[in-house]
């Protein structure tokens, strides 16, 4: 049977492909275009519009598990959950992944509500975050944030994946919500000297006023309300969004990354070319 992925070439989706692919399960990929998508070979890339459920018909064809993501274009949240869940169902499928933010909308009560076998992934920050950074490292060598106390349990993408993967392919993960995090909790100056050490390069940390931090997510897209969101979220953050927790480890049994490790493996953002 096939396992269909929606946001596959997104930062999270396309480490959710990638560990589906190492257990040896056939893949399906969704896009909104899938020739610009790269992924790797055997992969099936189709056509598809969570936003408009009529495009998902063909593309749960044969599909037994699929991951779900709840938010569209411009990272507007999804109001179809609903509709997407009763084709899903009707297709025969029987697992499904959601990559969430803790706010229950419409998709996570469709899914609460409906046979499926769901786990819900929640990442309060995923370490690739830290790229909004790179320009300004490369240029200036430094980082600009509102928020350089701000202290949060980043997750690496790939162990997102991982915990996906498992829930898709294995018994005892129906009906749970799985928080995952990192092994540590980190502050945005944290980061930044975690970034300089590995690259060794100085690099100075400014803190930002909230209008220059709202103008940068308004050039990335990020709509108004989201945009608040955000911002409130992380003046005044839950104990919960700094708090490490194993769920990593226990799903998976392999310990998360650290975020020194994922820099490592993504320097290149952050260095220039003639470094």
């Amino acid at each position: 049977m096939t396992i269909l992925v929606a946001g596959a070439t997104g930062t999270v989706g396309r480490h959710i492909v990638d560990q589906l692919i190492r257990r040896g399960e056939k893949v399906r990929a969704l896009t909104r275009n899938p020739l610009q998508a790269t992924l790797p070979a055997g992969v099936e890339v189709v056509a598809g519009d969570l936003s408009e459920p009529s495009t998902l018909v063909s593309a749960l064809d044969g599909v037994s598990g699929m991951h779900m993501i709840t938010t569209g274009a411009e990272y507007t949240p999804l109001q179809t959950g609903p509709e997407i869940v009763e084709l899903a169902e009707k297709a025969g499928v029987r697992r499904v992944t959601v990559l969430w933010n803790g706010e229950k909308g419409p998709f996570e009560r469709a899914v609460e509500a409906s046979a499926l076998e769901w786990t819900q992934l929640q990442a309060f920050e995923f370490m690739a975050n830290a790229r909004k950074w790179a320009n300004s490292i490369r240029s200036e060598g430094l980082v600009r944030d509102l928020f350089g106390g701000s202290r949060i349990a980043p997750v690496h993408e790939a162990d997102i994946g991982k915990v996906a993967a498992v829930a898709l392919t294995e018994d005892g993960h129906a009906d749970k919500i799985y928080t995952l995090t990192g092994p540590e909790s980190l502050s945005v100056q944290d980061k930044v000297r975690i970034i300089s050490e590995v690259i060794g390069r100085e690099i100075r940390f400014v803190e930002s006023s909230e209008e220059e931090e709202r103008e940068q997510m308004r050039r990335m897209g990020v709509e108004e309300d989201a945009i608040e969101y955000v911002i409130n979220w992380h003046l005044n953050p839950p104990q919960s969004a700094f708090t490490v927790l194993s769920t990593v480890e226990e799903v998976t049994g392999q310990k998360p990354y650290t975020f020194a490790e994922w820099v490592k493996t993504n320097a290149g953002y952050f260095m220039n070319s003639n470094s």
